[in-house]
Protein backbone atom coordinates (compact mmCIF):
# COMPACT_ATOMS: atom_id res chain seq x y z
CA UNK A 1 0.00 0.00 0.00
CA UNK A 2 1.51 3.38 -1.15
CA UNK A 3 1.74 5.96 1.87
CA UNK A 4 -0.66 9.00 1.51
CA UNK A 5 0.48 12.10 -0.17
CA UNK A 6 1.02 15.85 1.28
CA UNK A 7 -2.21 18.23 0.02
CA UNK A 8 -1.25 18.83 -3.41
CA UNK A 9 -2.45 22.25 -3.55
CA UNK A 10 -1.04 22.72 0.02
CA UNK A 11 -2.66 26.06 1.09
CA UNK A 12 -1.43 28.04 -2.29
CA UNK A 13 -5.20 28.87 -3.23
CA UNK A 14 -5.35 30.43 0.03
CA UNK A 15 -2.03 31.95 0.14
CA UNK A 16 -2.53 33.39 -3.69
CA UNK A 17 -6.35 34.65 -2.84
CA UNK A 18 -4.99 36.66 -0.29
CA UNK A 19 -2.07 38.40 -1.71
CA UNK A 20 -4.61 38.52 -4.81
CA UNK A 21 -6.77 40.59 -1.91
CA UNK A 22 -4.06 42.82 -0.58
CA UNK A 23 -2.87 43.43 -4.53
CA UNK A 24 -6.12 44.17 -4.98
CA UNK A 25 -6.78 47.05 -1.97
CA UNK A 26 -3.48 48.81 -3.10
CA UNK A 27 -4.38 48.90 -6.46
CA UNK A 28 -7.61 50.48 -5.89
CA UNK A 29 -6.47 52.62 -3.33
CA UNK A 30 -3.95 53.98 -5.68
CA UNK A 31 -6.75 54.30 -8.68
CA UNK A 32 -9.20 56.59 -6.22
CA UNK A 33 -6.43 59.09 -5.17
CA UNK A 34 -5.97 57.65 -1.73
CA UNK A 35 -1.78 57.02 -2.31
CA UNK A 36 -1.57 60.22 -4.41
CA UNK A 37 1.43 61.33 -2.04
CA UNK A 38 3.60 58.22 -3.49
CA UNK A 39 3.41 58.83 -7.26
CA UNK A 40 7.09 60.04 -8.32
CA UNK A 41 7.13 61.00 -12.01
CA UNK A 42 10.96 60.56 -12.23
CA UNK A 43 10.46 56.92 -10.74
CA UNK A 44 7.54 55.78 -13.45
CA UNK A 45 9.78 54.39 -16.09
CA UNK A 46 12.48 52.50 -13.63
CA UNK A 47 9.61 51.24 -11.85
CA UNK A 48 7.56 50.07 -14.89
CA UNK A 49 10.63 48.14 -16.55
CA UNK A 50 11.50 46.52 -13.36
CA UNK A 51 8.02 45.61 -13.01
CA UNK A 52 7.68 44.22 -16.22
CA UNK A 53 11.40 42.03 -15.81
CA UNK A 54 9.83 40.69 -12.66
CA UNK A 55 6.42 39.61 -14.10
CA UNK A 56 8.52 37.52 -16.57
CA UNK A 57 11.01 36.62 -13.96
CA UNK A 58 7.77 35.29 -12.22
CA UNK A 59 6.14 33.66 -14.94
CA UNK A 60 9.88 31.67 -15.83
CA UNK A 61 9.88 30.51 -11.84
CA UNK A 62 6.40 29.02 -12.03
CA UNK A 63 7.07 27.58 -15.26
CA UNK A 64 9.75 25.87 -13.71
CA UNK A 65 8.22 24.51 -10.71
CA UNK A 66 4.71 23.70 -12.26
CA UNK A 67 5.85 22.15 -15.45
CA UNK A 68 9.62 21.98 -15.56
CA UNK A 69 9.82 20.04 -12.36
CA UNK A 70 5.98 18.21 -12.21
CA UNK A 71 5.95 19.54 -8.74
CA UNK A 72 2.14 17.59 -8.50
CA UNK A 73 3.89 14.48 -9.84
CA UNK A 74 6.85 14.49 -6.67
CA UNK A 75 4.04 15.08 -4.12
CA UNK A 76 1.80 12.13 -5.34
CA UNK A 77 4.91 10.19 -5.59
CA UNK A 78 6.03 11.36 -2.12
CA UNK A 79 9.10 12.81 -3.15
CA UNK A 80 10.83 15.89 -1.63
CA UNK A 81 11.91 17.83 -4.67
CA UNK A 82 15.07 19.90 -4.00
CA UNK A 83 16.48 20.68 -7.30
CA UNK A 84 15.81 22.87 -10.16
CA UNK A 85 14.36 25.99 -8.98
CA UNK A 86 13.31 24.18 -5.55
CA UNK A 87 17.66 24.66 -5.05
CA UNK A 88 16.88 28.69 -5.20
CA UNK A 89 13.66 28.96 -3.07
CA UNK A 90 12.02 26.50 -0.99
CA UNK A 91 8.11 27.86 -2.70
CA UNK A 92 8.52 28.41 -5.58
CA UNK A 93 4.81 29.10 -6.73
CA UNK A 94 3.77 31.50 -4.00
CA UNK A 95 7.41 33.27 -5.37
CA UNK A 96 6.19 33.47 -8.58
CA UNK A 97 2.58 34.83 -7.39
CA UNK A 98 4.40 37.48 -5.03
CA UNK A 99 6.62 38.52 -7.79
CA UNK A 100 4.14 39.21 -10.50
CA UNK A 101 1.77 41.29 -8.20
CA UNK A 102 5.02 42.89 -7.10
CA UNK A 103 6.05 43.61 -10.41
CA UNK A 104 2.22 44.53 -11.43
CA UNK A 105 1.68 46.84 -8.65
CA UNK A 106 5.67 48.44 -9.71
CA UNK A 107 3.73 49.57 -12.73
CA UNK A 108 1.34 51.89 -11.32
CA UNK A 109 4.78 54.04 -10.29
CA UNK A 110 3.38 54.35 -6.78
CA UNK A 111 6.16 54.10 -3.66
CA UNK A 112 2.62 53.42 -0.75
CA UNK A 113 2.13 50.36 -2.92
CA UNK A 114 6.30 49.06 -2.06
CA UNK A 115 4.46 47.94 1.06
CA UNK A 116 2.69 45.36 -1.03
CA UNK A 117 5.89 42.74 -1.52
CA UNK A 118 6.20 42.94 2.50
CA UNK A 119 2.46 42.04 3.38
CA UNK A 120 3.15 39.27 0.43
CA UNK A 121 6.36 38.25 2.18
CA UNK A 122 4.54 38.15 5.83
CA UNK A 123 1.75 36.08 4.02
CA UNK A 124 4.26 33.52 2.36
CA UNK A 125 6.57 33.01 5.94
CA UNK A 126 3.20 33.05 8.20
CA UNK A 127 0.92 30.39 5.97
CA UNK A 128 4.10 28.36 5.25
CA UNK A 129 5.24 28.57 8.44
CA UNK A 130 1.97 27.22 9.88
CA UNK A 131 1.34 24.69 7.45
CA UNK A 132 3.21 23.25 4.83
CA UNK A 133 6.57 23.24 6.76
CA UNK A 134 5.11 21.66 9.66
CA UNK A 135 3.60 18.29 6.66
CA UNK A 136 7.54 18.27 5.24
CA UNK A 137 9.24 18.54 8.34
CA UNK A 138 6.66 15.44 9.50
CA UNK A 139 7.25 13.77 6.52
CA UNK A 140 11.02 13.84 5.58
CA UNK A 141 12.24 15.19 8.23
CA UNK A 142 15.79 15.91 9.11
CA UNK A 143 16.15 15.83 5.04
CA UNK A 144 13.53 18.81 4.79
CA UNK A 145 15.28 20.24 7.95
CA UNK A 146 19.00 20.32 6.22
CA UNK A 147 17.43 21.80 2.75
CA UNK A 148 15.50 24.71 5.22
CA UNK A 149 19.21 25.57 6.01
CA UNK A 150 20.50 25.56 2.40
CA UNK A 151 17.37 27.37 0.66
CA UNK A 152 15.32 30.34 1.35
CA UNK A 153 11.54 29.92 2.22
CA UNK A 154 10.26 32.85 -0.65
CA UNK A 155 13.02 34.88 -1.96
CA UNK A 156 15.05 32.80 -4.18
CA UNK A 157 18.92 33.21 -3.89
CA UNK A 158 21.83 31.08 -4.86
CA UNK A 159 21.79 28.31 -2.77
CA UNK A 160 24.56 27.86 0.30
CA UNK A 161 26.30 24.75 0.30
CA UNK A 162 27.97 23.60 3.56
Amino acid sequence: MKKEHLPIYGVGPFCGVSMLLFFIVGILMEIFGYLRSGKVEILRIPFFIIGIILIVLAVWIWIQAVLVIKIDRAILDNQLVTSGVYSWVRNPIYTAIAMALTGASLLFGNLWLLFLPLIFWLDITVLMKATEEKWLTARYGQAYLDYCKKVNRCIPWIPKYK
